[in-house]
C-alpha cells in the first residue's frame, strides 16, 4: 500500500500539469480566432482584408520595434586634454546620458597629456553629442558600427514569456497540492524555472541597455601626439626626411648618452686587467735572467790508440812450384 502512495502522487501531478497546459491552449486558440464581418460581407473577404491589415501593421511594429546596438570611436586633437574632458562629459550628460569610464593622464617631461573616455549616450541623441565633439576640437578619426540583435531580443521576449506562464501554473499547483511528495516534486521544478526565469531577464535587460544607450569611445591628444598626415609632395616629404632625420640624431645622442659611463668603466676595467698582465710578464723575464749560469765539466776525449806497422805477409807458394824436398 506504502509503494502506490509515490506512484499516485506522481499521476496527481501529470494530470494537474496537463490540465494547466490544455487550459492555456484552450484560451490561446479561442483568443486567436477571427471575428466574423459585420457589414455583411464574405468572411473570405474578411479574411483577405484582415490578413492584408495585419501583415502591414506588422511590418511597421517591426521596423519600429528594430533593436540596434551602436558603438563609435572618436579621436580629437585639442589643446587642453583635461580640460575638455570635462566639456566631453557636460555634453554626455546634458543629453541624458553617463559617463562609464574616464582616464587622465597629466603632461610629463616625457609624455604629452590626454585624456580617455567612454560615454554612454541615448541612441537617439548620438549624432547631436558627435555632433558637439567636433566643435571641441580637430577630429583626426571617427567610426561608427552598428549590430542588428532584432532576432536576440525576440527570443529572448518569447523565452521569457513562456517561463513566466510556466512559472504561473506551478504557483498554482503548489497551492493545490496536498501531499508532501507533491509539494516537494512541485517547488523543484519551480525553483529551476524561477532561476532560468531571472536568468533570461537580466540578459535582456543587459541587452536593452545597449540598445538604448548607444556606447562612444573618445580620446582626447595634443598635437604633439597626433598622427602626422603623409607627406603628397616633393617639399613636405623633404621636410619629413629632415625631421626623421633629426629625431633619428637625437635617439642615437640619447642613447650614446645612456651608453657613455658603461663604455668608460669598462675601459679602465680593461686598462687594470693589461697593466696586471704586462707586469707579471716582466716579472717572469727578471727571474729567469737573475739565476747563475752554472759551468758544465769538459767531457773527457777519448786518446788515440798507437798504430803499429802489421808485418808483411809470406806470399802463397803457386801451383806450378814443386814442393822441395
Amino acid at each position: 500500500m506504502r509503494r502506490l502512495v509515490p506512484a499516485a502522487a506522481a499521476a496527481a501531478l501529470t494530470a494537474l500539469l496537463l490540465a494547466g497546459c490544455s487550459m492555456g491552449s484552450g484560451v490561446e486558440s479561442s483568443s486567436h480566432e477571427p471575428p466574423m464581418p459585420a457589414d455583411g460581407g464574405t468572411a473570405e473577404e474578411f479574411d483577405q482584408s484582415g490578413a492584408t491589415g495585419d501583415g502591414a501593421q506588422s511590418g511597421a511594429d517591426d521596423a519600429a520595434t528594430q533593436s540596434v546596438i551602436t558603438t563609435g570611436r572618436m579621436s580629437i586633437t585639442v589643446d587642453d586634454p583635461i580640460a575638455t574632458a570635462e566639456d566631453a562629459a557636460d555634453l554626455a550628460r546634458d543629453a541624458g546620458g553617463r559617463i562609464e569610464s574616464r582616464t587622465e593622464q597629466p603632461g610629463t617631461d616625457a609624455s604629452a597629456p590626454s585624456a580617455q573616455l567612454v560615454l554612454r549616450v541615448p541612441a537617439d541623441e548620438l549624432d547631436g553629442v558627435v555632433d558637439g565633439l567636433r566643435e571641441l576640437g580637430e577630429v583626426n578619426g571617427i567610426a561608427m558600427e552598428e549590430q542588428d540583435v532584432t532576432a536576440q531580443r525576440k527570443d529572448l521576449d518569447a523565452r521569457i514569456e513562456a517561463l513566466s506562464a510556466s512559472v504561473d501554473r506551478l504557483e498554482q499547483l503548489l497551492a493545490q497540492a496536498t501531499t508532501i511528495t507533491d509539494l516537494i516534486a512541485i517547488e523543484s521544478e519551480l525553483t529551476t524555472r524561477q532561476a532560468e526565469f531571472d536568468s533570461l531577464t537580466q540578459q535582456r535587460d543587459w541587452l536593452v541597455d545597449q540598445v538604448d544607450y548607444s556606447t562612444l569611445s573618445v580620446e582626447l591628444i595634443t598635437v604633439e601626439t597626433a598622427p602626422e598626415t603623409a607627406p603628397d609632395d616633393f617639399w613636405s616629404g623633404l621636410a619629413a626626411g629632415w625631421a626623421a632625420l633629426t629625431v633619428f640624431a637625437s635617439a642615437l645622442a640619447v642613447a650614446l648618452g645612456v651608453l657613455l659611463p658603461w663604455i668608460a668603466v669598462l675601459l679602465v676595467i680593461a686598462a687594470i686587467i693589461v697593466l696586471v698582465v704586462v707586469l707579471a710578464t716582466r716579472g717572469r723575464r727578471r727571474a729567469v735572467q737573475a739565476q747563475p749560469t752554472e759551468a758544465k765539466p769538459a767531457e773527457p776525449q777519448p786518446t788515440p790508440t798507437e798504430s803499429r806497422p802489421m808485418p808483411p805477409m809470406p806470399p802463397a807458394p803457386s801451383s806450378d812450384e814443386e814442393p822441395r824436398a
